[in-house]
C-alpha cells in the first residue's frame, strides 16, 4: 500500500496528523535527527535504535519517519508495543515486505518471550528484505530487561543513539510549531504561561495543543492567556 502507514495493525494516529520532521525541535538530538533523515538516503536494511527518557521525542520521531516514508512513496508502518497485550504477535508477520517499520515502546515487551522472538525473527527478515527499521525504548538495548539475549544483541549491532529532553525555551518553541502545523498561533506570553501551568513533558504538552486547536475552532477565538485560563480550570 504505497504512500501511507500501513493499516495491517490498530494504529493510535492518522497520517494527516502524524508529526513531521519539520516540527522537530532537535536541541541537544540533533544527530538523532539526522540518523533518522539519512535513513531514508540508505539502498540496503538499516536499523536505528533510539532510547532516552519520556518525553524527549522518541514517538515524534518515529511517527515522523512515517509520515516522511509516505511522502516519499514509500510503505510504512508504527507500532506501539505498550499495546502488545492487545495485539497479536502474528501482526509481525509480513512487516518486512515495508520499507520502513517503526517500532514503539520496545521496553514493555519484558517477560514477552513470544513477541521477542517474533520481534527478533522480523529484524533478521528485514535485514534480507532491505527494509529500515526503527525502534525505541526508555533505556539502551543492554539495559532492557528482555529475556532473549538474541534479541538484545541484534538490537544493539545497529545504530544506538540516546535522545535528551529539552529544555524550557526548546519545549516552547515545540508546542509553538506543533501549534503551527495544525493551523493556529500561540504567542510568546501563552507558551510560557502553559509551561509554569503544566507539566513539561512533551506528551502532556502536545495534548494541551490539541485540546486547543479544538477549543479554538469551537469557540471561534485566539489564543490567549485568559482563553488558556479558563481551558485549564474547567
Amino acid at each position: 500500500m504505497s504512500g501511507a502507514i500501513s493499516h495491517q495493525i490498530p494504529l493510535p494516529i492518522e497520517l494527516r496528523r502524524a508529526p513531521s520532521l519539520a516540527e522537530y525541535v532537535p536541541g541537544p538530538n540533533t544527530e538523532a535527527v539526522a540518523a533518522v533523515t539519512e535513513l531514508f538516503g540508505l539502498r540496503t536494511a538499516a536499523r536505528l535504535h533510539l532510547w532516552g527518557p519520556g518525553g524527549s521525542g522518541k514517538t515524534h520521531l518515529l511517527q515522523a519517519a512515517c509520515r516522511q516514508a509516505a511522502d516519499q512513496g514509500l510503505t510504512s508502518t508504527y507500532l506501539p508495543l505498550d499495546r502488545a497485550l492487545e495485539l497479536d504477535p502474528g501482526v509481525l508477520g509480513g512487516l518486512e515486505n515495508m520499507a520502513l517499520v517503526c517500532l514503539d515502546h520496545l521496553d514493555r515487551l519484558a517477560g514477552l518471550t513470544v513477541w521477542q522472538e517474533g520481534l527478533f525473527h522480523l529484524l533478521n527478515r528485514a535485514e534480507e528484505s532491505g527494509t529500515r527499521v526503527i525502534s525505541a525504548s526508555w533505556d539502551p538495548p543492554r539495559l532492557m530487561k528482555l529475556e532473549l539475549a538474541d534479541l538484545i544483541s541484534r538490537l544493539s549491532a545497529g545504530m544506538v543513539l540516546q535522545l535528551r529532553d529539552l529544555d524550557d525555551g526548546q519545549r516552547r518553541r515545540a508546542v509553538q510549531l506543533r501549534a503551527r502545523s495544525r493551523g493556529f498561533e500561540i504567542p510568546d506570553d501563552v507558551a510560557e504561561y502553559l509551561l509554569r501551568r503544566q507539566r513539561r513533558d512533551l506528551p502532556t504538552l502536545m495534548r494541551l495543543v490539541e485540546r486547543l486547536d479544538h477549543s479554538t475552532l469551537a469557540a471561534k477565538r485566539r489564543v490567549t492567556i485568559p482563553f488558556v485560563k479558563t481551558l485549564l480550570d474547567d
